[in-house]
């Protein structure tokens, strides 16, 4: 993101595992491991949506965490429909994240992933946050999130998203009585909106470090 921005390499089940971290001005609230959209389609860690959640969790006092999913930039591997992507997330969180406050985000295929991502982590690790925006419900079966996460969970979508319509994932949160927050006119990519987006994680952020 910036010149400050750390380089990092770690090895995954797939092989490299091309890695991004930013640190906070101030001893870190824990580390934040975000995951980008969907590899076949031009996602990677430097999607706009990706790094503008960096700098929120960044700006909230957290060390950002990006990584590449396998197959992507300089990640060795091939797309795997989400679940080698998964065991990515959580080779990231093992070796970047070991132990201490935890925060899951991901954006599009990304929160696909950090849903899972959770569900795996949450009875064994303080998991503090989660923030997914975008999230692929339409052709994804999104694992939900556990009750007791609610109150830790911010979910952002575009209402005028034509890639993941409103209303996926809409019928995701319904069943478990979970909150989207719905920027009007919002598209995928929130093109206009990402300073707005940057404020809502980071109020959020400021919520749960209250």
């Amino acid at each position: 993101m910036n010149s400050q921005t750390e380089k990092i390499t770690l090895q995954g089940a797939a092989g490299r595992i091309e890695v991004q971290r930013d640190q906070p001005a101030e001893t870190p609230r824990g580390v934040a491991v975000i995951a980008h959209p969907h590899p076949l389609f031009s996602g990677t860690m430097d999607n706009k949506v990706v790094q503008t959640l960096a700098r929120a969790f960044v700006a909230g006092g957290w060390t950002a965490v990006r990584f590449n999913f396998r197959g992507v930039g300089a990640s060795e591997g091939v797309h795997d429909e989400g679940r080698g992507e998964l065991e990515d997330m959580l080779d990231v969180v093992r070796q970047l994240a070991p132990e201490g406050p935890l925060a899951i985000a991901g954006f599009s295929f990304g929160a696909f992933v950090a849903s899972g991502a959770v569900s795996r982590l949450w009875a064994e690790r303080d998991v503090r946050q989660i923030v997914l925006v975008g999230t692929a419900a339409a052709r994804n079966v999104v694992a939900p999130l556990p009750v007791e996460a609610h109150e830790r969970a911010l979910v952002i979508h575009g209402e005028a998203d034509d890639t993941v319509a409103l209303s996926a994932v809409m019928d995701w949160a319904r069943p478990q009585s979970l909150p989207v927050t719905v920027i009007p006119g919002g598209g995928h990519f929130f093109h206009g909106q990402l300073p707005l987006l940057k404020s809502l994680v980071a109020r959020h952020l400021r919520a749960g470090a209250a």
